[in-house]
């Protein structure tokens, strides 16, 4: 089992290993979407890149860096990942809707 914690929303969620991070916080309430991408988004499907989140801890308990990860989060830190294309496999710390530094 994954507990998924989200920083900001000071939440915790448990997760069956292998389960979808933006599944995940969708299905509890966790808004990882800006205003505009809620009316714009793929769906999850990793096209739009809307989906970003910061991990705070647990970035090794997640799957790794898909390619279209690689694509659309090239210039962004290494712990920033599109939830929709997590899976996750062990505790982590959250943080949606990162910002820019």
């Amino acid at each position: 089992m994954a507990n998924i914690k989200f920083e900001n929303e000071n939440q915790e969620v448990i997760a069956a290993d292998g389960a979808n991070l933006r599944l995940k916080a969708l299905e509890n309430r966790v808004d990882i979407y800006t205003f505009t991408a809620k009316l714009m988004n793929c769906g999850g499907y990793g096209q739009c890149g809307t989906c970003v989140v910061e991990i705070i801890e647990g970035l090794e308990n997640l799957s790794p860096r898909t390619e279209v990860e690689e694509k659309k989060l090239k210039k962004r830190p290494e712990n920033w990942r599109l939830a929709c294309q997590v899976l996750v496999n062990g505790p982590v710390v959250v943080k949606t809707k990162p910002k820019r530094k």
